[in-house]
């Protein structure tokens, strides 16, 4: 497995053999299960696999947890080596953000609701620097998971705004045994907030089931999960969501297709999870 920060030497092996299919797995490292599920579809989907570790400063507000961002390169490089994977990215600040730098890529109407609510600057930051690290890997394949749905959501929009030759491929959420989402940010929660967190995806569950057992109201689905996470006093609301899949935009009536989902504070530690449930396809 080759390791480097140098953006000469990661274009060097990538274009070694020109012919070769490459898929591509960005993370920002203290690596877990979901991130080596998204490894092994890259795996199995292409003729070399690379990883890049970087904890990216523009994706954070000035009042969010860059400082305190868990890391563990040397554990995550022997997962990956373990795994493997052909190449690792791990660039510093000063190679992804030289001096003088003044690029920046925007997205408007689908960064807006939802995680641009409360986080308005965090998908400039992640627009920008995956466009960077597209441009960096040049994959055929790049592999994000759905527990950070609106990501995946924004990063399609760009890629065909903007026409990337790369092909998005989404990974299912990968869970612990009561639910809860694999993050690294579970890693910072006290034993009690991490218990609590389980109703993430209780109350995400019961309103799916809510749906399928017939339920169409936006308001009624939002509140049942709105009341189930109140009912544990660890969880802050943030947001909650009952919304079209594609646009974000919130729903009244579901007539087929949404997406629910959530952010929740559970002491200092903003966790997320969602549910999709895709629009029934139309056989005639």
């Amino acid at each position: 497995m080759i390791v480097t920060d140098k953006i000469d030497e990661v274009r060097q092996h990538r274009w070694a053999d020109p012919g070769l299919t490459w898929g591509f797995v960005p993370t920002m490292g203290y690596l877990h299960e979901g991130h080596l599920s998204l490894v092994q579809l890259a795996l199995a989907g292409n003729e070399r696999t690379a990883v890049s570790i970087y904890v990216n400063p523009t994706q954070f507000a000035p009042s969010e947890d860059l400082s305190s961002y868990p890391r563990n390169l040397v554990g995550d490089l022997a997962m990956l080596e373990t795994a493997g994977v052909d190449l690792v990215f791990t660039p510093s600040d000063a190679i992804m953000y030289p001096p003088d730098f003044q690029t920046t890529v925007s997205l408007s109407r689908i960064t807006q609701p939802l995680e641009g609510s409360s986080r308005p600057t965090h998908f400039a930051g992640v627009a920008t620097i995956v466009t960077k690290l597209f441009n960096i890997v040049q994959p055929s394949r790049a592999y994000f998971g759905q527990k950070d749905v609106q990501q995946t959501v924004v990063l399609r929009q760009m890629v065909r705004d903007l026409n990337f030759n790369v092909e998005i491929v989404i990974g299912s959420t990968s869970r612990e045994p009561d639910g809860l989402a694999m993050s690294s940010r579970n890693a910072r929660l006290s034993e009690t907030d991490r218990a609590a967190a389980a109703v993430l995806y209780r109350a995400l569950s019961a309103a799916k089931a809510a749906y399928e057992a017939g339920e169409q109201s936006g308001s009624a689905l939002r509140k049942l999960i709105v009341d189930m996470i109140t009912a544990v006093p660890q969880a802050k609301i943030d947001y909650v969501s009952v919304a079209d899949p594609n646009t974000l935009e919130e729903l009244d009536v579901i007539a087929d297709g949404m997406l629910l989902s959530t952010a929740v504070f559970f002491g200092k530690t903003r966790l997320i999870d969602n549910i999709l449930i895709e629009a029934t396809e139309d056989t005639e």
